[in-house]
Protein backbone atom coordinates (compact mmCIF):
# COMPACT_ATOMS: atom_id res chain seq x y z
CA UNK A 1 0.00 0.00 0.00
CA UNK A 2 1.10 3.57 -0.69
CA UNK A 3 1.27 6.26 1.98
CA UNK A 4 -2.03 7.69 0.75
CA UNK A 5 -3.71 4.32 1.38
CA UNK A 6 -2.55 4.35 5.00
CA UNK A 7 -3.99 7.84 5.48
CA UNK A 8 -7.34 6.82 3.99
CA UNK A 9 -7.56 3.73 6.20
CA UNK A 10 -6.54 5.67 9.32
CA UNK A 11 -9.07 8.44 8.59
CA UNK A 12 -11.86 5.90 8.20
CA UNK A 13 -11.06 4.07 11.44
CA UNK A 14 -10.86 7.36 13.34
CA UNK A 15 -14.21 8.36 11.89
CA UNK A 16 -16.11 5.32 13.17
CA UNK A 17 -14.53 5.71 16.62
CA UNK A 18 -15.80 9.31 16.69
CA UNK A 19 -19.30 8.08 15.80
CA UNK A 20 -19.19 5.82 18.85
CA UNK A 21 -18.11 8.74 21.02
CA UNK A 22 -20.85 10.93 19.50
CA UNK A 23 -23.56 8.42 20.41
CA UNK A 24 -22.15 7.66 23.88
CA UNK A 25 -24.27 10.37 25.56
CA UNK A 26 -27.46 8.91 24.06
CA UNK A 27 -27.04 5.74 26.13
CA UNK A 28 -28.83 6.71 29.34
CA UNK A 29 -30.39 3.28 29.98
CA UNK A 30 -29.94 -0.38 29.14
CA UNK A 31 -32.70 -0.07 26.51
CA UNK A 32 -30.73 2.71 24.81
CA UNK A 33 -27.52 0.68 25.02
CA UNK A 34 -28.92 -2.57 23.64
CA UNK A 35 -32.17 -1.65 21.78
CA UNK A 36 -31.48 1.92 20.55
CA UNK A 37 -34.42 3.09 22.68
CA UNK A 38 -36.77 1.53 20.11
CA UNK A 39 -36.18 4.55 17.85
CA UNK A 40 -34.01 3.17 15.05
CA UNK A 41 -35.42 3.97 11.57
CA UNK A 42 -36.42 0.90 9.57
CA UNK A 43 -33.92 1.64 6.80
CA UNK A 44 -31.08 1.83 9.34
CA UNK A 45 -32.15 -1.50 10.83
CA UNK A 46 -32.39 -3.09 7.36
CA UNK A 47 -28.99 -1.86 6.18
CA UNK A 48 -27.45 -2.96 9.48
CA UNK A 49 -28.92 -6.44 9.08
CA UNK A 50 -27.58 -6.58 5.52
CA UNK A 51 -24.09 -5.65 6.72
CA UNK A 52 -24.18 -8.13 9.61
CA UNK A 53 -24.07 -10.93 7.02
CA UNK A 54 -20.79 -9.53 5.67
CA UNK A 55 -17.23 -9.96 6.86
CA UNK A 56 -13.79 -10.22 5.35
CA UNK A 57 -14.56 -13.93 5.24
CA UNK A 58 -17.20 -13.07 2.65
CA UNK A 59 -14.47 -11.87 0.32
CA UNK A 60 -12.20 -14.81 1.11
CA UNK A 61 -14.73 -17.68 1.13
CA UNK A 62 -17.45 -16.59 -1.31
CA UNK A 63 -14.93 -14.66 -3.39
CA UNK A 64 -12.95 -17.89 -3.70
CA UNK A 65 -16.05 -19.83 -4.74
CA UNK A 66 -16.90 -17.12 -7.28
CA UNK A 67 -13.40 -17.37 -8.72
CA UNK A 68 -13.58 -21.18 -8.99
CA UNK A 69 -17.23 -21.77 -9.91
CA UNK A 70 -18.59 -18.43 -11.11
CA UNK A 71 -22.34 -17.82 -10.74
CA UNK A 72 -22.68 -20.54 -8.11
CA UNK A 73 -21.41 -18.08 -5.49
CA UNK A 74 -24.07 -15.58 -6.58
CA UNK A 75 -26.77 -18.26 -6.31
CA UNK A 76 -25.69 -19.12 -2.76
CA UNK A 77 -25.87 -15.49 -1.68
CA UNK A 78 -29.25 -14.93 -3.34
CA UNK A 79 -30.53 -17.50 -0.86
CA UNK A 80 -29.97 -14.94 1.91
CA UNK A 81 -32.35 -12.56 0.16
CA UNK A 82 -35.12 -15.16 -0.18
CA UNK A 83 -34.65 -16.18 3.47
CA UNK A 84 -34.79 -12.55 4.66
CA UNK A 85 -38.00 -11.84 2.74
CA UNK A 86 -39.63 -14.93 4.27
CA UNK A 87 -38.40 -14.00 7.75
CA UNK A 88 -39.74 -10.48 7.27
CA UNK A 89 -43.19 -11.78 6.35
CA UNK A 90 -43.52 -14.42 9.06
CA UNK A 91 -41.27 -13.47 11.98
CA UNK A 92 -39.82 -9.93 12.06
CA UNK A 93 -42.96 -8.12 13.21
CA UNK A 94 -43.59 -10.63 16.00
CA UNK A 95 -40.29 -9.75 17.67
CA UNK A 96 -41.48 -6.18 18.08
CA UNK A 97 -44.96 -7.06 19.35
CA UNK A 98 -43.62 -9.25 22.16
CA UNK A 99 -42.45 -6.24 24.18
CA UNK A 100 -38.99 -7.57 25.05
CA UNK A 101 -35.73 -5.59 25.05
CA UNK A 102 -33.43 -8.48 24.09
CA UNK A 103 -33.92 -11.85 22.34
CA UNK A 104 -32.62 -13.60 25.47
CA UNK A 105 -35.46 -12.03 27.47
CA UNK A 106 -37.94 -13.74 25.16
CA UNK A 107 -36.08 -17.06 25.46
CA UNK A 108 -36.24 -16.89 29.27
CA UNK A 109 -39.95 -16.00 29.29
CA UNK A 110 -40.77 -18.66 26.72
CA UNK A 111 -38.55 -21.59 27.73
CA UNK A 112 -36.98 -20.76 31.10
CA UNK A 113 -33.53 -19.96 32.45
CA UNK A 114 -31.94 -23.31 31.56
CA UNK A 115 -32.52 -22.68 27.83
CA UNK A 116 -31.14 -19.15 28.16
CA UNK A 117 -27.97 -20.69 29.62
CA UNK A 118 -27.80 -23.22 26.78
CA UNK A 119 -28.36 -20.62 24.09
CA UNK A 120 -26.04 -18.04 25.59
CA UNK A 121 -23.02 -20.28 25.85
CA UNK A 122 -23.64 -22.30 22.65
CA UNK A 123 -24.20 -19.19 20.54
CA UNK A 124 -21.35 -17.33 22.20
CA UNK A 125 -18.96 -20.10 21.13
CA UNK A 126 -20.54 -20.30 17.65
CA UNK A 127 -20.46 -16.56 17.04
CA UNK A 128 -17.11 -15.79 18.65
CA UNK A 129 -15.38 -18.50 16.60
CA UNK A 130 -17.12 -17.35 13.40
CA UNK A 131 -16.31 -13.71 14.04
CA UNK A 132 -12.76 -14.62 15.02
CA UNK A 133 -12.33 -16.31 11.63
CA UNK A 134 -13.57 -13.14 9.93
CA UNK A 135 -11.20 -10.92 11.92
CA UNK A 136 -8.32 -13.26 11.15
CA UNK A 137 -9.20 -13.29 7.42
CA UNK A 138 -9.24 -9.49 7.35
CA UNK A 139 -5.86 -9.33 9.05
CA UNK A 140 -4.36 -11.84 6.61
CA UNK A 141 -5.47 -9.62 3.73
CA UNK A 142 -4.08 -6.50 5.37
CA UNK A 143 -0.66 -7.85 6.32
CA UNK A 144 -0.06 -9.09 2.76
CA UNK A 145 -0.20 -5.44 1.70
CA UNK A 146 2.00 -4.04 4.47
CA UNK A 147 5.75 -4.85 4.20
CA UNK A 148 7.81 -3.40 7.06
CA UNK A 149 11.54 -2.68 7.24
CA UNK A 150 13.80 -5.03 9.18
CA UNK A 151 13.99 -4.11 12.85
CA UNK A 152 10.42 -2.79 13.06
CA UNK A 153 8.85 -4.20 16.27
CA UNK A 154 5.56 -4.96 14.48
CA UNK A 155 7.26 -6.97 11.70
CA UNK A 156 6.82 -10.72 11.23
CA UNK A 157 10.37 -12.05 10.60
CA UNK A 158 9.00 -14.95 8.54
CA UNK A 159 7.14 -12.80 6.02
CA UNK A 160 8.73 -9.37 6.33
CA UNK A 161 5.23 -7.88 6.66
CA UNK A 162 3.13 -6.63 9.55
CA UNK A 163 2.55 -9.48 12.01
CA UNK A 164 -0.99 -10.90 11.89
CA UNK A 165 -1.32 -10.65 15.68
CA UNK A 166 -0.76 -6.88 15.64
CA UNK A 167 -3.30 -6.41 12.84
CA UNK A 168 -5.90 -8.43 14.75
CA UNK A 169 -5.24 -6.41 17.90
CA UNK A 170 -5.50 -3.06 16.10
CA UNK A 171 -8.74 -3.87 14.26
CA UNK A 172 -10.26 -5.58 17.30
CA UNK A 173 -9.60 -2.63 19.59
CA UNK A 174 -11.23 -0.17 17.18
CA UNK A 175 -14.41 -2.29 17.12
CA UNK A 176 -14.40 -2.65 20.92
CA UNK A 177 -13.97 1.09 21.49
CA UNK A 178 -16.86 2.33 19.35
CA UNK A 179 -19.18 -0.51 20.46
CA UNK A 180 -18.42 0.18 24.14
CA UNK A 181 -19.02 3.89 23.76
CA UNK A 182 -22.05 4.07 21.48
CA UNK A 183 -23.89 0.78 22.10
CA UNK A 184 -26.43 -0.37 19.52
CA UNK A 185 -26.77 3.16 18.12
CA UNK A 186 -23.07 3.14 17.22
CA UNK A 187 -23.38 -0.36 15.75
CA UNK A 188 -26.35 0.65 13.60
CA UNK A 189 -24.85 3.90 12.38
CA UNK A 190 -21.43 2.46 11.55
CA UNK A 191 -23.18 -0.38 9.72
CA UNK A 192 -24.93 2.16 7.48
CA UNK A 193 -21.65 3.96 6.78
CA UNK A 194 -19.94 0.64 6.16
CA UNK A 195 -22.67 -0.27 3.67
CA UNK A 196 -21.87 2.92 1.76
CA UNK A 197 -18.08 2.41 1.85
CA UNK A 198 -18.34 -1.27 0.86
CA UNK A 199 -20.57 -0.71 -2.14
CA UNK A 200 -18.67 2.39 -3.23
CA UNK A 201 -15.41 0.43 -3.22
CA UNK A 202 -16.87 -2.54 -5.08
CA UNK A 203 -18.36 -0.25 -7.75
CA UNK A 204 -14.93 1.26 -8.28
CA UNK A 205 -13.38 -2.17 -8.74
CA UNK A 206 -16.16 -3.44 -11.03
CA UNK A 207 -16.01 -0.46 -13.38
CA UNK A 208 -12.21 -0.50 -13.58
CA UNK A 209 -12.03 -4.27 -14.16
CA UNK A 210 -14.59 -4.20 -16.96
CA UNK A 211 -12.48 -1.51 -18.60
CA UNK A 212 -9.33 -3.62 -18.10
CA UNK A 213 -10.65 -6.78 -19.78
CA UNK A 214 -12.49 -5.02 -22.62
CA UNK A 215 -16.10 -5.16 -21.46
CA UNK A 216 -18.80 -7.71 -20.68
CA UNK A 217 -18.62 -9.36 -24.11
CA UNK A 218 -14.94 -10.25 -23.71
CA UNK A 219 -15.61 -11.64 -20.24
CA UNK A 220 -18.41 -13.91 -21.50
CA UNK A 221 -16.26 -15.18 -24.37
CA UNK A 222 -13.20 -15.98 -22.24
CA UNK A 223 -14.92 -17.34 -19.12
CA UNK A 224 -14.55 -21.11 -18.42
CA UNK A 225 -17.25 -23.56 -19.44
CA UNK A 226 -20.17 -23.79 -17.00
CA UNK A 227 -18.99 -20.56 -15.34
CA UNK A 228 -22.47 -19.05 -15.58
CA UNK A 229 -24.36 -22.14 -14.39
CA UNK A 230 -26.31 -21.38 -11.17
CA UNK A 231 -25.37 -24.70 -9.53
CA UNK A 232 -22.39 -27.04 -9.49
CA UNK A 233 -21.55 -30.54 -8.35
CA UNK A 234 -20.63 -29.43 -4.83
CA UNK A 235 -23.42 -26.84 -4.53
CA UNK A 236 -26.52 -28.41 -6.03
CA UNK A 237 -30.12 -27.24 -6.15
CA UNK A 238 -30.79 -29.29 -3.00
CA UNK A 239 -28.00 -27.42 -1.25
CA UNK A 240 -29.50 -24.06 -2.27
CA UNK A 241 -32.93 -25.08 -0.99
CA UNK A 242 -31.41 -26.13 2.32
CA UNK A 243 -29.38 -22.92 2.48
CA UNK A 244 -32.60 -20.89 2.21
CA UNK A 245 -34.21 -22.89 5.03
CA UNK A 246 -31.18 -22.59 7.31
CA UNK A 247 -30.96 -18.83 6.80
CA UNK A 248 -34.68 -18.35 7.31
CA UNK A 249 -34.09 -19.55 10.85
CA UNK A 250 -30.92 -17.46 11.16
CA UNK A 251 -32.47 -14.18 10.00
CA UNK A 252 -35.65 -14.90 11.94
CA UNK A 253 -34.05 -15.90 15.24
CA UNK A 254 -30.33 -15.09 15.40
CA UNK A 255 -30.00 -12.63 18.27
CA UNK A 256 -28.10 -10.10 16.15
CA UNK A 257 -30.94 -9.91 13.60
CA UNK A 258 -33.74 -10.14 16.18
CA UNK A 259 -32.17 -7.20 18.03
CA UNK A 260 -32.60 -5.09 14.92
CA UNK A 261 -36.29 -5.98 14.68
CA UNK A 262 -36.71 -5.00 18.34
CA UNK A 263 -34.89 -1.68 17.93
CA UNK A 264 -37.43 -0.09 15.54
CA UNK A 265 -40.63 1.70 16.68
CA UNK A 266 -43.25 -0.75 15.33
CA UNK A 267 -43.91 -4.20 13.91
CA UNK A 268 -44.56 -2.69 10.50
CA UNK A 269 -41.11 -1.11 10.46
CA UNK A 270 -39.55 -4.37 11.65
CA UNK A 271 -41.01 -6.11 8.62
CA UNK A 272 -39.86 -3.31 6.32
CA UNK A 273 -36.31 -3.58 7.65
CA UNK A 274 -36.27 -7.30 6.85
CA UNK A 275 -37.70 -6.67 3.38
CA UNK A 276 -34.99 -4.10 2.67
CA UNK A 277 -32.36 -6.60 3.81
CA UNK A 278 -33.86 -9.26 1.53
CA UNK A 279 -34.22 -7.04 -1.54
CA UNK A 280 -30.62 -5.88 -1.24
CA UNK A 281 -29.45 -9.48 -1.15
CA UNK A 282 -31.44 -10.24 -4.29
CA UNK A 283 -29.77 -7.48 -6.33
CA UNK A 284 -26.29 -6.96 -4.84
CA UNK A 285 -24.44 -10.32 -4.91
CA UNK A 286 -23.84 -10.17 -8.66
CA UNK A 287 -22.19 -6.77 -8.20
CA UNK A 288 -19.85 -7.53 -5.31
CA UNK A 289 -18.94 -11.07 -6.45
CA UNK A 290 -18.17 -10.01 -10.01
CA UNK A 291 -14.53 -8.86 -9.38
CA UNK A 292 -13.15 -12.36 -8.61
CA UNK A 293 -15.18 -13.76 -11.52
CA UNK A 294 -13.64 -11.19 -13.85
CA UNK A 295 -10.19 -11.90 -12.43
CA UNK A 296 -10.54 -15.56 -13.47
CA UNK A 297 -10.20 -14.33 -17.06
CA UNK A 298 -7.11 -12.24 -16.21
CA UNK A 299 -5.26 -14.87 -14.11
CA UNK A 300 -6.68 -18.43 -14.21
CA UNK A 301 -3.95 -19.76 -11.85
CA UNK A 302 -4.44 -17.41 -8.86
CA UNK A 303 -5.04 -18.58 -5.30
CA UNK A 304 -8.88 -18.56 -5.01
CA UNK A 305 -8.80 -17.19 -1.44
CA UNK A 306 -6.62 -14.29 -2.60
CA UNK A 307 -8.54 -13.72 -5.86
CA UNK A 308 -10.65 -10.85 -4.55
CA UNK A 309 -7.78 -8.78 -3.22
CA UNK A 310 -5.67 -9.61 -6.30
CA UNK A 311 -8.49 -8.42 -8.57
CA UNK A 312 -8.74 -5.15 -6.68
CA UNK A 313 -5.02 -4.52 -6.60
CA UNK A 314 -4.83 -5.07 -10.35
CA UNK A 315 -6.93 -2.00 -11.12
CA UNK A 316 -7.09 0.36 -8.12
CA UNK A 317 -4.85 3.44 -7.92
CA UNK A 318 -3.18 4.66 -4.72
CA UNK A 319 -5.71 5.87 -2.18
CA UNK A 320 -8.49 3.58 -3.33
CA UNK A 321 -6.61 0.52 -2.06
CA UNK A 322 -6.93 2.09 1.39
CA UNK A 323 -10.64 2.59 0.73
CA UNK A 324 -10.89 -1.09 -0.24
CA UNK A 325 -9.27 -2.22 3.00
CA UNK A 326 -11.61 0.16 4.84
CA UNK A 327 -14.52 -1.58 3.10
CA UNK A 328 -13.29 -5.01 4.16
CA UNK A 329 -12.77 -3.72 7.67
CA UNK A 330 -16.30 -2.32 7.47
CA UNK A 331 -17.77 -5.72 6.73
CA UNK A 332 -15.88 -7.45 9.52
CA UNK A 333 -16.50 -4.62 11.99
CA UNK A 334 -20.23 -4.85 11.30
CA UNK A 335 -20.27 -8.54 12.15
CA UNK A 336 -18.03 -8.16 15.20
CA UNK A 337 -19.75 -5.11 16.70
CA UNK A 338 -23.18 -6.73 16.30
CA UNK A 339 -22.10 -9.81 18.25
CA UNK A 340 -20.36 -7.76 20.95
CA UNK A 341 -23.48 -5.65 21.53
CA UNK A 342 -25.87 -8.61 21.50
CA UNK A 343 -23.94 -10.72 24.00
CA UNK A 344 -23.11 -7.74 26.20
CA UNK A 345 -26.87 -7.11 26.33
CA UNK A 346 -27.59 -10.73 27.22
CA UNK A 347 -25.06 -10.87 30.06
CA UNK A 348 -26.11 -7.44 31.38
CA UNK A 349 -29.89 -7.85 31.19
CA UNK A 350 -30.26 -11.57 31.86
CA UNK A 351 -27.40 -12.33 34.21
CA UNK A 352 -26.15 -9.16 35.93
CA UNK A 353 -29.48 -7.33 36.43
CA UNK A 354 -31.28 -10.26 38.17
CA UNK A 355 -28.24 -10.80 40.39
CA UNK A 356 -28.22 -7.16 41.47
CA UNK A 357 -31.99 -7.07 41.98
CA UNK A 358 -31.77 -10.05 44.33
CA UNK A 359 -29.23 -8.05 46.33
CA UNK A 360 -31.48 -5.02 46.51
CA UNK A 361 -29.86 -2.82 43.84
CA UNK A 362 -29.49 -2.49 40.10
CA UNK A 363 -26.10 -0.88 39.48
CA UNK A 364 -25.27 1.24 36.46
CA UNK A 365 -26.31 -1.09 33.64
CA UNK A 366 -24.76 1.06 30.92
CA UNK A 367 -21.34 1.01 32.62
CA UNK A 368 -21.60 -2.72 33.28
CA UNK A 369 -22.60 -3.31 29.66
CA UNK A 370 -19.51 -1.46 28.48
CA UNK A 371 -17.21 -3.52 30.68
CA UNK A 372 -18.82 -6.73 29.46
CA UNK A 373 -18.38 -5.51 25.87
CA UNK A 374 -14.68 -5.06 26.59
CA UNK A 375 -14.28 -8.55 28.07
CA UNK A 376 -16.09 -10.26 25.17
CA UNK A 377 -14.08 -8.18 22.72
CA UNK A 378 -10.80 -9.30 24.27
CA UNK A 379 -12.03 -12.91 24.05
CA UNK A 380 -12.77 -12.33 20.35
CA UNK A 381 -9.24 -11.03 19.77
CA UNK A 382 -7.77 -14.05 21.55
CA UNK A 383 -9.83 -16.46 19.42
CA UNK A 384 -8.86 -14.64 16.20
CA UNK A 385 -5.16 -14.92 17.09
CA UNK A 386 -5.68 -18.67 17.69
CA UNK A 387 -7.36 -19.31 14.31
CA UNK A 388 -4.21 -20.72 12.62
CA UNK A 389 -4.46 -23.65 15.02
CA UNK A 390 -8.12 -24.31 14.09
CA UNK A 391 -7.82 -24.18 10.26
CA UNK A 392 -10.26 -24.59 7.29
CA UNK A 393 -12.16 -21.46 6.09
CA UNK A 394 -14.66 -22.57 3.44
CA UNK A 395 -15.52 -26.00 4.86
CA UNK A 396 -15.62 -24.73 8.44
CA UNK A 397 -18.08 -21.94 7.60
CA UNK A 398 -20.39 -24.20 5.57
CA UNK A 399 -20.28 -27.04 8.11
CA UNK A 400 -20.74 -24.90 11.20
CA UNK A 401 -23.61 -22.98 9.62
CA UNK A 402 -25.31 -26.16 8.40
CA UNK A 403 -25.06 -28.08 11.68
CA UNK A 404 -25.55 -25.31 14.27
CA UNK A 405 -28.04 -22.80 12.88
CA UNK A 406 -31.00 -25.19 12.66
CA UNK A 407 -30.90 -26.63 16.19
CA UNK A 408 -30.10 -23.26 17.76
CA UNK A 409 -32.61 -21.05 15.94
CA UNK A 410 -35.43 -23.31 14.70
CA UNK A 411 -36.84 -23.78 18.26
CA UNK A 412 -36.97 -20.00 18.72
CA UNK A 413 -39.01 -19.48 15.54
CA UNK A 414 -41.18 -22.53 16.26
CA UNK A 415 -41.83 -21.31 19.80
CA UNK A 416 -43.11 -17.97 18.51
CA UNK A 417 -45.94 -19.78 16.70
CA UNK A 418 -46.56 -22.78 19.00
CA UNK A 419 -47.49 -22.50 22.69
CA UNK A 420 -46.96 -26.21 23.39
CA UNK A 421 -43.19 -26.37 22.84
CA UNK A 422 -41.30 -27.00 26.10
CA UNK A 423 -37.75 -26.47 27.32
CA UNK A 424 -37.00 -30.20 27.06
CA UNK A 425 -37.90 -30.02 23.36
CA UNK A 426 -35.22 -27.35 22.86
CA UNK A 427 -32.61 -29.38 24.75
CA UNK A 428 -33.50 -32.52 22.78
CA UNK A 429 -33.36 -30.65 19.49
CA UNK A 430 -29.93 -29.17 20.15
CA UNK A 431 -28.27 -32.22 21.71
CA UNK A 432 -29.60 -34.75 19.18
CA UNK A 433 -28.64 -32.63 16.16
CA UNK A 434 -25.17 -31.95 17.54
CA UNK A 435 -24.71 -35.68 18.26
CA UNK A 436 -25.76 -36.80 14.77
CA UNK A 437 -23.75 -34.02 13.11
CA UNK A 438 -20.68 -34.91 15.18
CA UNK A 439 -21.06 -38.58 14.29
CA UNK A 440 -21.20 -37.71 10.59
CA UNK A 441 -18.06 -35.57 10.83
CA UNK A 442 -16.32 -38.45 12.64
CA UNK A 443 -17.43 -40.84 9.90
CA UNK A 444 -15.86 -38.61 7.24
CA UNK A 445 -12.59 -38.61 9.16
CA UNK A 446 -12.27 -42.42 9.09
CA UNK A 447 -9.50 -43.84 6.88
CA UNK A 448 -10.61 -45.87 3.88
CA UNK A 449 -8.98 -49.04 5.26
CA UNK A 450 -11.87 -51.47 5.41
CA UNK A 451 -14.00 -50.00 8.20
CA UNK A 452 -15.85 -48.17 5.44
CA UNK A 453 -15.55 -48.78 1.74
CA UNK A 454 -13.59 -46.21 -0.31
CA UNK A 455 -16.51 -45.74 -2.69
CA UNK A 456 -18.96 -45.05 0.16
CA UNK A 457 -16.54 -42.66 1.84
CA UNK A 458 -15.97 -40.86 -1.46
CA UNK A 459 -19.72 -40.52 -2.04
CA UNK A 460 -20.30 -39.17 1.48
CA UNK A 461 -17.45 -36.70 1.11
CA UNK A 462 -18.68 -35.54 -2.28
CA UNK A 463 -22.18 -34.87 -0.95
CA UNK A 464 -21.17 -33.82 2.55
CA UNK A 465 -22.49 -30.25 2.19
CA UNK A 466 -26.00 -31.44 1.31
CA UNK A 467 -25.95 -34.17 3.97
CA UNK A 468 -24.91 -31.71 6.68
CA UNK A 469 -27.67 -29.35 5.63
CA UNK A 470 -30.13 -32.24 5.78
CA UNK A 471 -29.02 -33.08 9.31
CA UNK A 472 -29.16 -29.43 10.37
CA UNK A 473 -32.71 -28.98 9.03
CA UNK A 474 -34.54 -32.31 9.17
CA UNK A 475 -33.40 -33.44 12.62
CA UNK A 476 -34.43 -30.21 14.44
CA UNK A 477 -37.76 -29.96 12.59
CA UNK A 478 -38.54 -33.65 13.27
CA UNK A 479 -37.80 -33.27 16.97
CA UNK A 480 -39.85 -30.07 17.23
CA UNK A 481 -42.80 -31.64 15.43
CA UNK A 482 -42.62 -34.75 17.66
CA UNK A 483 -42.75 -32.67 20.84
CA UNK A 484 -45.43 -30.28 19.55
CA UNK A 485 -47.89 -32.84 18.24
CA UNK A 486 -47.16 -35.86 20.45
CA UNK A 487 -45.05 -35.42 23.60
CA UNK A 488 -46.09 -31.88 24.65
CA UNK A 489 -49.53 -32.05 23.10
CA UNK A 490 -51.30 -31.90 26.47
CA UNK A 491 -48.61 -29.87 28.26
CA UNK A 492 -48.84 -26.44 29.85
CA UNK A 493 -49.03 -23.65 27.25
CA UNK A 494 -45.94 -21.52 26.93
CA UNK A 495 -45.64 -17.81 27.63
CA UNK A 496 -47.94 -15.53 25.62
CA UNK A 497 -46.71 -11.97 25.06
CA UNK A 498 -48.88 -9.19 26.46
CA UNK A 499 -49.50 -7.41 23.18
CA UNK A 500 -51.80 -4.77 24.67
CA UNK A 501 -49.15 -3.77 27.19
CA UNK A 502 -46.53 -3.59 24.47
CA UNK A 503 -48.79 -1.51 22.24
CA UNK A 504 -49.31 0.95 25.07
CA UNK A 505 -45.60 1.19 25.84
CA UNK A 506 -44.86 1.95 22.19
CA UNK A 507 -47.63 4.46 21.70
CA UNK A 508 -46.32 7.56 19.99
CA UNK A 509 -42.93 5.99 19.35
CA UNK A 510 -41.17 7.63 16.43
CA UNK A 511 -37.93 6.88 14.64
CA UNK A 512 -35.13 9.35 15.21
CA UNK A 513 -34.19 11.67 12.35
CA UNK A 514 -30.61 12.00 13.61
CA UNK A 515 -29.29 8.94 11.68
CA UNK A 516 -30.15 10.54 8.33
CA UNK A 517 -28.16 13.63 9.28
CA UNK A 518 -25.18 11.61 10.53
CA UNK A 519 -25.15 9.52 7.34
CA UNK A 520 -25.41 12.64 5.17
CA UNK A 521 -22.47 14.31 6.88
CA UNK A 522 -20.37 11.13 6.74
CA UNK A 523 -21.12 10.69 3.04
CA UNK A 524 -20.19 14.29 2.44
CA UNK A 525 -16.84 13.64 4.11
CA UNK A 526 -16.39 10.53 1.94
CA UNK A 527 -17.06 12.65 -1.15
CA UNK A 528 -14.48 15.18 0.02
CA UNK A 529 -11.96 12.38 0.60
CA UNK A 530 -12.59 11.02 -2.90
CA UNK A 531 -12.12 14.45 -4.40
CA UNK A 532 -8.78 14.81 -2.59
CA UNK A 533 -7.71 11.38 -3.89
CA UNK A 534 -8.67 12.46 -7.42
CA UNK A 535 -6.51 15.58 -7.09
CA UNK A 536 -3.53 13.74 -5.62
CA UNK A 537 -3.69 10.57 -7.71
CA UNK A 538 -2.04 10.32 -11.11
CA UNK A 539 -4.41 7.56 -12.24
CA UNK A 540 -8.11 7.53 -13.11
CA UNK A 541 -8.70 11.09 -11.93
CA UNK A 542 -11.83 11.52 -14.06
CA UNK A 543 -13.51 8.35 -12.76
CA UNK A 544 -12.70 9.10 -9.12
CA UNK A 545 -13.93 12.67 -9.49
CA UNK A 546 -17.19 11.42 -11.01
CA UNK A 547 -17.74 9.05 -8.09
CA UNK A 548 -17.04 11.95 -5.71
CA UNK A 549 -19.72 14.07 -7.38
CA UNK A 550 -22.28 11.24 -7.24
CA UNK A 551 -21.49 10.65 -3.57
CA UNK A 552 -21.88 14.33 -2.73
CA UNK A 553 -25.24 14.38 -4.52
CA UNK A 554 -26.48 11.40 -2.48
CA UNK A 555 -25.23 13.13 0.67
CA UNK A 556 -27.21 16.27 -0.13
CA UNK A 557 -30.36 14.28 -0.87
CA UNK A 558 -30.16 12.39 2.44
CA UNK A 559 -29.54 15.62 4.34
CA UNK A 560 -32.57 17.28 2.77
CA UNK A 561 -34.66 14.22 3.60
CA UNK A 562 -33.52 14.47 7.23
CA UNK A 563 -34.43 18.15 7.37
CA UNK A 564 -37.83 17.50 5.86
CA UNK A 565 -38.39 14.71 8.38
CA UNK A 566 -37.78 17.08 11.27
CA UNK A 567 -40.33 19.69 10.18
CA UNK A 568 -42.89 17.17 8.93
CA UNK A 569 -43.40 14.40 11.58
CA UNK A 570 -46.24 12.85 9.61
CA UNK A 571 -43.74 12.10 6.80
CA UNK A 572 -41.44 10.40 9.29
CA UNK A 573 -44.28 8.26 10.62
CA UNK A 574 -45.16 7.26 7.06
CA UNK A 575 -41.66 5.81 6.65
Amino acid sequence: MALLDYWVLAAYMLGIVLIGVFYAKRNRSAQDMFAAGGQAPWWVSGLSGFMTMFSAGTFVVWGGIAYKYGMVAVSINLCYGIAALAAGYFVAGRWKTMGVDTPAEYIELRFGKSVVQLYTWAMLVYRIVGTGVALYALSIILVALMPLPEGNPFRDPNTGNLAVEWAILAFGLVVIIYTMAGGLWAVLMTDVLQFIVLNLSVLFVLVFMLQAIGGVGTFIEQAPAQFFAPVSEGYSLYFLMGWVCIHFFMVGADWAFAQRFISVPSAKEARKSAYLFGILYLVSPLVWLMPPMLYRVIDPSADPEQAYIAACLSVLPAGLVGLLIAAMFSATASLASSQLNVFAGVFTENFYRPLMERRGGSGNLVTVGRWITLLIGLLLIAVAISIPYLGGAEKVIVSVTSLMVGPLFAPTVWGIFSRRLSARAVWSCVLLTFAIGGAFKWLLSLPADGSISPSTLAWLTKHSAVIELGIGILVPLSVLALFTFVIDRNGTPGWIPDRSKNATSNAGAMASDLPARVVAVAMGLCALLLMLIALISHERQLEIGLFALVTSGISAAIYLLGTRTKIAPEFQRAL
